[in-house]
């Protein structure tokens, strides 16, 4: 198992993971329909968004967390 210093990156990685693999295949789908080919596509498309969202994603995570810290009130 991966050490707990490595939660932040494993969570950005998973998440950016699915959320491109759902998104690039949703918007593959609606440009393409359904073709025979449209698989290889997605695949091409869901690489690409995912190589630029991994890195926004752990810029992004902090910033994010202090927003929400502060916009959130606390017991």
């Amino acid at each position: 198992m991966p050490q707990s210093r490595f939660a932040a990156i494993l969570s950005g990685l998973i998440l950016s993971g699915f959320m491109t693999l759902v998104v690039s295949g949703v918007s593959t789908w609606r440009v393409l329909g359904l073709a025979e080919w449209v698989f290889g596509l997605w695949m091409s498309a869901w690489l690409a968004s995912w190589i630029v969202a991994f890195p926004v994603i752990l810029l992004a995570a902090p910033v994010t967390r202090r927003l929400v810290g502060r916009l959130v009130s606390r017991p």
